[in-house]
């Protein structure tokens, strides 16, 4: 009886060593999984960012493609241009494969949006839209995410913290500037005064300084668009931005093409 007692006792305390074990194991097995599944986590997001700075583009290159009273080819084509232009460019520089070419899912969603946005312009009458609202606002979305997307690309590369910021900014800016010179207009980025190369660098830089403090890597995405974003509006909202040469900066959202009014 004695033996049996003494088995009795053992036998929990035996079952208890079990399971601490195990949860140590697991404990231990997630320690080292950790890193990947974050990897993999922000691998996703980053690709999830960048089909959305796509389809933002995408929309800018359309609308401006209808302000131009471009055909419904020409809204695909500077959808496109707008959509991968940034990154083509990027990833020229880094010597990298170009994203699209071995995704050409984004260049199908940049056409698909080109073309949807162009056939929706058919049925809503050209001055019932506001569209160069509709151009700034999906381009300021396209810009955030693009400087934060490209700085992170050029990290990932091996790049310098200055070389990722100057990549956040090419990637950001280089699909505005393509598609304001396919439409025959001064781009954004040199007129008017407003923050828009100031806003890619502030929040390129921001991404550099992040990564050079070492800072969460979701913290370091999200801050920087968030920082372009605002500035980018608030320089739309409230006019704020850099001198002009030649006096003050003219509202060129209250002027039509001068085609039209010749």
């Amino acid at each position: 009886m004695v033996i049996a007692e003494v088995m009795t006792h053992r036998a929990p305390r035996s079952l208890g060593h079990a399971v601490t074990l195990a949860a140590m194991s697991a404990w231990i097995q997630a320690a080292v999984d950790a890193p990947e599944l974050i990897d993999s986590a922000l691998e996703t997001l980053r690709t999830v960012l960048e089909y959305i700075g796509t389809v933002a583009f995408a929309i800018s290159g359309a609308v401006a493609a209808g302000r131009k009273r471009m055909d419904i080819v020409g809204a695909v084509v500077l959808a496109c241009m707008v959509a991968v232009g940034g990154g083509t460019l990027r990833d020229v520089l880094l010597d990298v494969p170009v994203f699209w070419m071995e995704s050409p899912s984004y260049l199908l969603v940049g056409a698909g949006v080109g073309l949807a946005v162009a056939l929706l312009a058919r049925w809503h009458p050209p001055d019932r839209l506001d569209r160069y609202r509709i151009v700034q606002l999906s381009d300021a979305l396209g810009l955030a995410v693009f400087v934060a997307v490209g700085a992170g690309i050029a990290v990932d590369a091996g790049a310098s913290i200055v070389t990722a910021a100057v990549m956040g900014v090419i990637t950001g800016v280089g699909g505005g500037i393509i598609r304001d010179m396919l439409a025959n207009d001064v781009p954004d980025v040199l007129r008017n005064g407003q923050f828009y190369a100031t806003a890619a660098l502030a929040g390129a830089t921001l991404y550099a300084v992040l990564i050079a403090l070492e800072v969460q890597r979701t913290i370091v995405i999200w801050v920087p668009i968030v920082v372009v974003l605002a500035i980018r509006i608030a320089s739309l909202r409230f006019g704020w931005g850099v001198p002009t040469i030649g006096g003050k900066p003219v509202d060129l959202a209250a002027h039509d093409d001068p085609r039209e009014n010749a």
